[in-house]
């Protein structure tokens, strides 16, 4: 049951990894971007992807992210939808395949499987004992048909 329980986590967590992604990894086009630290209205400075699609078009997107340490003019890859460039992200296995909340969220829920599985099989019910004892019992059959 626990087997059955860490396969089926694993393989729900990779499809929804793989088709939840935006820009969509299979639809995105990929663009090389230069991590810029530049001030926002408050003040702030944060490390922000510069791209350029046309002469007229450059397009700045937040780079930063939980442990994610980049540099300035650091070269990145950029992943975006035609459709919408501004809402690129950083191409990276930590904050665009894995984000904080999903991991935290997937490890409490793999907890919760894990211990739904712990109750389900641990007090089986005296039927079921005996339904079991009756499973594991060997039959001997004769090596010679008469």
């Amino acid at each position: 049951m626990y087997k059955l329980v860490a396969v089926l986590y694993f393989v729900c967590f990779g499809l929804y990894v793989m088709f939840s992604r935006q820009p969509d990894y299979f639809d995105g086009e990929f663009h090389p971007a230069t991590v810029h630290f530049i001030a926002d209205s408050t003040g702030t400075v944060q490390p922000m992807a510069v791209f350029t699609l046309t002469k007229a078009d450059t397009i700045k997107v937040p780079a930063g992210y939980v442990f994610r340490h980049l540099h300035e003019g650091q070269r990145v890859q950029v992943i975006y939808e035609t459709a919408r460039p501004r809402n690129a992200q950083v191409y990276a296995w930590w904050g665009y395949w894995f984000t904080w909340g999903e991991c935290v969220f997937s490890v409490i829920l793999l907890l919760a499987l894990f211990q739904i599985a712990v109750q389900v099989t641990n007090k089986p019910t005296p039927e079921a004992l005996l339904e079991e004892q009756a499973m594991n019992e060997k039959q001997y059959k004769r090596k010679y048909k008469d």
